[in-house]
């Protein structure tokens, strides 16, 4: 199922059980009332709409909060990303002054290692929320080469250091993606924010809503809204995204020829 398809049945669904209730609420009323009074509706306290005023605002910031939150971390995560990709990219531009024999074995130990993050480690990482063993032996295999490589002339020796630096970079930005697999927020933040949607969406019901279409037109609007900023916390939540590896694109962008970048 598409998170296009998630997103409008869960709002779809949100909408549908506030009109549903406030519905079956204002026929049980009309029904239970008596005489001349079945025409009105009771007046809601002051007090209650100062409450209910206040729910909501404290549960915008706590979700906004939420929503920046989960933001900023996939932000990171695509972040490292780039760098971890243009990093084995920029070593295999510098080592172009050495001879083609250690270039095409560098190059042939990068491909290997970009292959498998894209193929097999990525779907791993979004599952398991873990990187695969064979990664890290491949991304050592390309820093052992670099490293025991002595410059041979002037030219290798000033791209040694600036290819040494590169692998480093990747292996932090490597580490760096390692930490941001998991989800973003823990489970009790969730049940705040769940808890929070179902009090702020039931506190409408206090407020003596209608059965004229513009009632019912925004209060199914409002609890669509709740629904979708849910819908947006939880799709963020994952860094590296929930539905295959677009995320991965840096890698194919700048290793068009590796297995697994169609």
């Amino acid at each position: 199922m598409s998170d296009w398809l998630v997103l409008a049945t869960v709002m779809a669904a949100a909408c549908a059980v506030v009109l549903v209730v406030t519905v079956l609420s204002q026929r049980r009323l009309r029904d239970a009332a008596e005489g001349p009074e079945a025409a009105e509706a009771p007046q809601t306290p002051d007090v209650l709409e100062y409450m209910v005023m206040m729910v909501g605002v404290v549960y915008a910031i706590v979700l906004g909060l939420a929503i920046a939150g989960v933001w900023e971390a996939r932000g990171a995560a695509q972040d490292a990303v780039r760098t971890e990709a243009q990093a084995l990219h920029e070593v295999t531009q510098r080592a172009q002054v050495y001879p083609s024999d250690f270039r095409e074995k560098l190059r042939t130990d990068i491909d290997a290692y970009v292959t498998e993050v894209v193929v097999d480690e990525w779907p791993r990482m979004i599952e398991q929320e873990e990187l695969s063993p064979r990664g890290t032996e491949l991304l050592a295999a390309v820093r052992t080469g670099v490293a025991e490589r002595a410059p041979a002339n002037e030219l290798e020796a000033q791209a040694y250091q600036p290819m040494l630096d590169q692998v480093a970079a990747a292996e932090d930005a490597r580490n760096a993606r390692a930490e941001g697999a998991g989800a973003t927020l823990p489970g009790i933040v969730w049940f705040g924010l769940i808890a929070g949607a179902v009090i702020t969406v039931g506190l409408i019901f206090t407020m003596q809503i209608g059965r004229t279409f513009r009632e019912l037109l925004l209060a199914g609007l409002f609890s669509a809204l709740i629904a979708f900023l849910l819908f947006l916390v939880w799709d963020f939540d994952a860094p590296f995204g929930r539905s295959g590896s677009d995320s991965a694109d840096a890698f194919r962008q700048l290793f068009p020829g590796i297995s697994g970048s169609d």
